[in-house]
């Protein structure tokens, strides 16, 4: 069942535009304490039928999947996910449920950033729960994060990958507008990714935790951070991880990518992991994309091919 969603908030006793609304909440003189959260949810089931993969999805309130394209042929499907406000605010809520059947291969993006904007108490959260069956495949790969100052974010995802089922996924996070000097003071960001038994990363950084943020031991005042990772449903040959992994090193060593620091690694037998810092998200997103690439080749025999909403 498809369900609408609402175009305004009431602020104040007047109808004001989302997009008002949410601008509002960068400018504290003008902020309106009376916006009513959004909750949406989206479900997206994969399968694969007479040798295509098929979407069929669900939603309710704002967030949506766009037309499936099929750049590399009816196997794998290229879905864009949307949400019309644009950012999400103190309360609102984004669901996402994500099943990928055996034989299916999805390739799921976003067409902008996502945005965490400043909250007055009530945090704003997204989840993803996503379900690979046996000889399933998904690459989750939204656009950056970026989380405002005096933010109350939290970015939860779990993938919960049967034998023989594999993804490539990524978390990529700016902590403010460094380029607007508008740096990440206040708040709170928890970032949480899960494969249920086998990897578990939880985070939680707050504007006014100097020792994280600054300290040679934590961020060490970088504010764009990202995770890649290549996990599997089983234990990955010792020969085909040691491939992932020289890929990953030799794609990362090949170019310099501004400021960013790098390393690589194989947590679990399940996971191959690429970790990065950076003072912008620019040049950490585009080593990730280029060691996705490195991925998909060294691990499934594909070419990187990139989704033509990051090139709009």
């Amino acid at each position: 069942m498809k369900r609408g969603y609402a175009e305004s908030a009431n602020c104040s006793g007047t109808n004001r535009s989302r997009s008002s609304a949410i601008a509002d909440l960068l400018h504290p003189a003008s902020f309106c304490s009376s916006m009513a959260p959004w909750h949406s949810r989206l479900q997206l089931q994969f399968s694969f039928e007479a040798a295509r993969t098929v979407l069929r999805h669900q939603h309710e309130g704002g967030l949506r999947a766009l037309a499936s394209h099929y750049p590399e042929g009816a196997g794998i499907c290229h879905q864009v996910l949307v949400h019309p406000p644009g950012g999400l605010v103190g309360g609102d809520i984004l669901d996402i449920d994500v099943a990928v059947q055996t034989g299916a291969h999805a390739l799921i993006t976003t067409p902008g950033a996502g945005r965490f904007y400043r909250s007055t108490g009530a945090p704003a959260r997204q989840t993803l729960q996503a379900w690979l069956q046996p000889g399933a495949r998904l690459e989750w790969l939204p656009l950056e994060t970026l989380a405002y100052n005096d933010c109350l974010g939290e970015n939860r995802s779990r993938f919960h990958l049967a034998p023989g089922a594999e993804l490539i996924a990524w978390d990529l996070l700016a902590l403010g507008l460094p380029a607007a000097d508008a740096a990440f003071r206040s708040g709170r960001f928890i970032q949480h990714i899960e494969l249920p038994g086998v990897w578990l990363e939880r985070g939680c950084i707050a504007g006014d935790d100097d020792a994280l943020l600054h300290s040679p031991g934590g961020l060490h005042g970088h504010t764009a951070l990202a995770t890649l990772f290549f996990a599997a449903g089983s234990p990955l040959a010792a020969r085909r991880r040691e491939a992932l992994l020289d890929a990953a090193r030799q794609v990362a060593g090949a170019t310099v990518w501004g400021d960013a620091l790098f390393g690589v690694t194989s947590p679990h037998a399940q996971i191959v992991a690429l970790r990065v810092l950076g003072q912008r998200i620019e040049p950490v997103a585009a080593l990730c994309r280029a060691v996705w690439g490195g991925w998909r080749q060294a691990g499934w025999g594909l070419g990187a091919c990139v989704p033509r909403v990051w090139s709009t």
